[in-house]
Formats: C-alpha cells, structure tokens, sequence
C-alpha cells in the first residue's frame, strides 16, 4: 500500500468564488499541507479575502490553518475596489458562510512567506492566485527567497491569447504589473498558468449539481458561488458555465494533472502605461543547442493544455471533503 506525504504549501490567494474552489481542493488533496493563506486585494480587498477564507477553512473544518492578511493596495497606485461584477458584492456569490471567530493572523502575508520559506527551507511551495504584491513584498523583505522555496505556481497572465481585462493582459497581472515583473525575475522556478489553458477548462451546470447534492458544506456553499459565477460567464461563453482559474493552477501545483503543452520560457512582464501594460512575455527556450539555446536551471514554463478531463478531476476531488466531525 501506497502512502502519500503530504508537502507545504503557502497559497496566496485574494478569495473570490474560483479562489474559494481551489481552496476547496487543496484541503481535499492528500498530497497538500497547508502552512499557510496570505490575502491580497484584487476580487475583493485582502481583508475581505481573509474573511472569506476563514470562513470557508470554517465551514471545512479546517480552522487550524492560519491565515494572514497582505497588501491592500498594488505596489504602485491603489486598490480599484475588486470585481463584484463577476464574484458578487462579498466576493464569494452574495452566499453567507457561518462567520469563523477566528482572527487573522498578527503578521503580514509576506512576512507569513518569509517565516514558512526558512521554517521549510527547499520544501515550501508556493500557489499564487491573485496579484503578486505580497510575493513581491516578500522577496523584498528576505532577497534570498528564491533560494528557499521550491517552486511557485501562478495563476496568471495571456501568453498567447487575448487578455481578460485588456486585449493584452490577464487581470491578476495587470493589476500589480509592478509585482509580478519582480515575481518573474527572481530566481525561483515559476510555473505560469495562464487564460491559454484556464479558459478552456470549466464548470457548467452538471459540476454545480453534484456539488449541491453534496452533504458536505462546502460543497454546497460552492455550488450557490457558481450561480454568480456562472451568471457573468454566460456573457463571454453564451452558456451557464465558468472557466477554472485558479483551482486548475492548484491541480497542476499539486502534480495531479498530466501536462501537455508546457515549454520551457523566459518571461517578461510589460510595466509600462500604455496598451500593452501587465502582457506576459513568453519567450521559448525550445529552439535546440544547434540554435544556441540553453535552458536555465531554474527555468520556468507556462502551461499551455493539460491532458484529461480536468473538470472530472477537480470535481471528484472537492466531493471528498471529509466531513469535520
């Protein structure tokens, strides 16, 4: 018999309704021990992200994960107030979740990923699902990050597709262009996850009806999420249904989806004001030693198609939430 030992993980995350799902499945996966949550403002402010992460962590019965709240603002300008258009005026559907009691914790998101990443010096991985401010903040705070953690999974950028909130930029990226351009350059393995291979994975009214015949709480809560969520993606896919985010950037973190399409890349963030403000470059290293091409060490890649059917896999995993009990 097979055992699996479970690996930190620090998830940064600003809790929406696809961030509440990629929540879900962590604590579902086996594989996953979750050291710790940072919040930052981008769906909703980081405050109001921790709220809801708590919340939901409460509803799972998995209060013991700490939680801490990050940067409110990007590290230039300030917060523009979130995207209530497409998660709801609380950020996760206009659902109510039993409130937590529990208190964030006393330090920063980047402090939290600067003591998780010398607690597990080489272990501690990272999921970033929302902006990058705190990931930037911490490289800040501790230079030698990079060497200290395993690797970072982001859910971000438009590699070779349009963007979402412009027609060069996904919005975690453009919304702390800044951040995610320090993120990209440091010296950690990143691998991008972006609207390339999001977009073509999703939730529609099948998966939201097996979670709501779920017993589970969080299921349940999930499924009321989606009719938000489902409401604003039938105005981009025609039908009620919603790309998976940032719970298949949690699968792929997690090593349980097989990739595909997944090259080798240097990538560069546009910081400038114009049209092409928070694009991600993608620049292949796949062009052969004959071409002088040499991939780094540490290189990072962007996912561009997984095989399988990712959907099955996300839902089966998040309906076996065992019951807090």
């Amino acid at each position: 018999m097979t055992t699996t030992t479970p690996q930190p993980f620090y998830l940064d995350c600003d809790t929406g309704i696809d961030d509440s799902l990629a929540i879900a499945y962590l604590l579902a996966s086996p594989e996953v021990e979750l050291a710790g949550i940072g919040t930052v403002s981008g769906n909703v402010s980081a405050a109001v992200g921790a709220s809801n992460t708590l919340n939901l962590l409460h509803a799972a019965g998995r209060t013991g994960i700490p939680v801490a709240v990050g940067a409110h603002d990007p590290l230039t300008g300030t917060f523009d107030g979130g995207a209530p258009h497409v998660h709801g005026h609380n950020g996760i559907g206009g659902i109510t979740l039993g409130e937590s009691g529990v208190e964030t914790e006393s330090e920063t998101a980047a402090e939290m990923l600067v003591r998780l990443a010398h607690e597990y010096p080489g272990e501690l991985r990272v999921i970033a699902v929302g902006p990058l401010t705190n990931l930037a903040l911490a490289l800040e705070l501790d230079p030698k990050l990079p060497a200290l953690v395993r690797d970072v999974t982001i859910m971000g950028g438009a590699a070779f597709v349009r963007g979402n909130i412009s027609p060069a930029a996904e919005a975690n990226i453009f919304n702390d262009a800044e951040a995610a351009a320090a993120v990209m350059d440091a010296a950690w393995p990143v691998t991008l996850v972006p609207l390339d291979v999001t977009m073509n994975h999703r939730f529609d009214e099948t998966h939201r009806a097996a979670l709501a015949a779920s017993a589970h709480p969080v299921a349940s809560a999930l499924s009321g999420m989606l009719d938000q969520y489902f409401a604003f993606y039938n105005t981009i896919f025609g039908e009620r249904c919603a790309a998976l985010h940032d719970p298949l950037a949690a699968a792929i973190a997690v090593g349980a989806l097989e990739l595909d399409d997944a090259p080798h890349v240097g990538i560069t963030v546009d910081t400038s004001v114009g049209a092409g403000r928070g694009k991600t470059h993608c620049e292949r290293f796949d062009g052969g030693a004959a071409n002088g091409w040499e991939v780094p060490e540490r290189a990072s890649r962007v996912v561009l198609s997984v095989k399988g059917d990712a959907a099955a896999h996300l839902l089966e995993r998040i309906l076996s939430l065992p019951t807090a009990g």
